[in-house]
């Protein structure tokens, strides 16, 4: 079938793939790091706990077989390892099957630890990676050429990305109709970045400039992927760009550099030949029947999971970030549909008085990324996540969103675990543990030029009530980690 082989996309497949293992690196390192303290088995929200609840056929996992701490991290290294190998080209010096059975493999263990991840893995570039990584596969290596369907379902994927994210901002948060949201998005977003600060400060006029613009990069350039090239590729540049602004205002894990990854699969070897020479196209071997079947079979299957993410784009209850399937092989896509006015911040503080008083003096636990010490300029994080850091935003928000492990962190600084610590900057009590913990609410605000030139100050904060009274380790001690000898 002639039709089926696209040669000219040879470039888009091999730059995204390393791209995309690259990423599964980094999802697989971040896990190894720090599933301990998190979903470990003395975690604050246990593996071995969620598996007993939930059943294989809700939430499909290796671990439902067996879990420890050791086949976790097994399980994560030998990822970051596959997923290295294949960024360094691995995969196209294998034979055809065993290339696509490595990215099977690698979709296969980072599905296993999304599926028990519970909160901490409820991210929408969870979804999307897998989502991408199960297509990556279909694409094969350079022994044949890219498939047409697959580099459309390629596309299909970007448009909900995009399309989606759109949506959900148009249909939420008036602001974003107004063109005001960006005079606090800044702000107020979970982590900002080092130069969130100078982006935020930046003219009024030129934030709803920037509303006004991914309004048509979001709602509009899409539709503009499904046009003949080069229009399709220029239509794709224009998303990279935005992503790269994104990329330079805020921290968002892996999703800016995953849909960059995206786009560069629209862009052929011609457009991309007019920018850069590139080396001649390599000879692709006939393509064999069976993968031709498989690769047809996919494609049929996934664009009838499709149905649901397609008419979600299209309902007034659009839902984000939600999968549509136990795999995650067709998800919706969407981020900040309302954007908060006021940064609200958890601060963690500990004493080794046993009866705090007015008087008593606290010492504050420093987090990674999140804001904290007002001096402290913000952090360049992604594409790295920091889970713990995320999910104090959220907890900021709303204690619901806390209510399954924050009552579990504390309970771990009281005895100073080291698995929680290793999550943090700065532990303030390194010889022994703290007497008493508390959580306080602040509200965070950027400083002014002025104030960050006189007194190093990036934030100025003010405190608002407790998060969390003062509590010991006999309160909470039912729920520090029990470990053996």
């Amino acid at each position: 079938m002639e039709w089926f082989a696209a040669p000219e996309y040879w470039l888009a497949r091999e730059v995204f793939q390393r791209l995309l293992a690259l990423l599964y690196t980094l999802g697989f390192v971040a896990a190894a790091r720090q599933f301990r303290a998190l979903i470990g088995e003395h975690g604050m929200t246990p593996v071995p706990r969620f598996t007993a609840a939930v059943p294989f056929r809700r939430s499909p996992s290796l671990f439902h077989l067996h879990y420890d701490d050791r086949t976790f991290a097994a399980t994560a290294w030998t990822g970051a390892a596959l997923a290295a190998a294949l960024a360094a080209g691995a995969g196209d010096a294998l034979p055809l099957w065993a290339a696509m059975l490595a990215w099977a493999v690698l979709w296969t263990l980072y599905l296993s630890i999304v599926n028990v991840g519970q909160t901490w893995y409820a991210f929408g570039w969870e979804s999307l990676l897998l989502e991408a990584g199960t297509l990556a596969a279909l694409l094969g290596n350079d022994t044949v050429a890219p498939p047409v369907t697959v580099l459309w379902l390629l596309r299909w994927l970007l448009f909900r990305v995009e399309f989606g994210a759109g949506m959900i901002k148009w249909r939420g948060d008036p602001c974003w109709r107004d063109l005001t949201c960006l005079y606090h998005h800044h702000e107020t977003q979970p982590m900002p970045g080092p130069l969130s600060w100078f982006f935020h400060h930046l003219p009024r006029p030129l934030h709803r400039v920037e509303a006004a613009a991914n309004h048509v990069v979001q709602l509009l350039v899409p539709f503009a992927l499904f046009l003949p090239q080069p229009a399709a590729s220029a239509a794709a540049a224009l998303m990279a760009l935005t992503q790269l602004w994104l990329v330079l205002s805020g921290n968002f894990a892996w999703l800016n550099w995953l849909t960059i990854a995206l786009t560069l699969t629209v862009v052929d070897a011609r457009t991309a030949d007019r920018l850069l020479p590139l080396p001649a196209t390599p000879r692709h071997t006939g393509t064999p029947l069976w993968y031709e079947v498989l690769v047809l079979t996919a494609t049929a299957g996934i664009l009838a999971l499709g149905v649901r993410p397609a008419r979600n784009l299209l309902s007034r209850r659009q839902v984000m970030n939600r999968s549509f399937d136990r795999l995650h092989l067709v998800n919706s896509y969407g981020a900040f549909g309302s954007v908060t006015r006021i940064r609200h911040e958890i601060v963690l503080e500990g004493t080794d008085t046993a009866r705090p008083g007015p008087d008593t003096r606290w010492h504050a636990y420093e987090f990674r990324g999140k804001p904290g010490e007002p001096r402290r300029m913000p952090r360049q994080i992604a594409p790295y996540h920091l889970r713990l850091d995320w999910l104090m935003w959220f907890a900021a928000i709303s204690p619901s969103y806390a209510r399954p492990w924050f009552t579990p962190l504390v309970a771990r600084l009281l005895v100073n675990d080291p698995d929680t610590l290793r999550l943090l900057r700065h532990n303030p009590f390194p010889d022994t543990p703290p007497v008493c913990v508390r959580a306080r609410l602040y509200r965070y605000r950027y400083s002014s030029w002025r104030r960050l030139r006189s007194t190093g100050e990036w934030w100025r904060r003010e405190p608002l009530r407790d998060f969390l009274p003062p509590v010991t380790l006999s309160d909470v001690h039912h729920l520090a980690p029990l470990r053996g000898p």
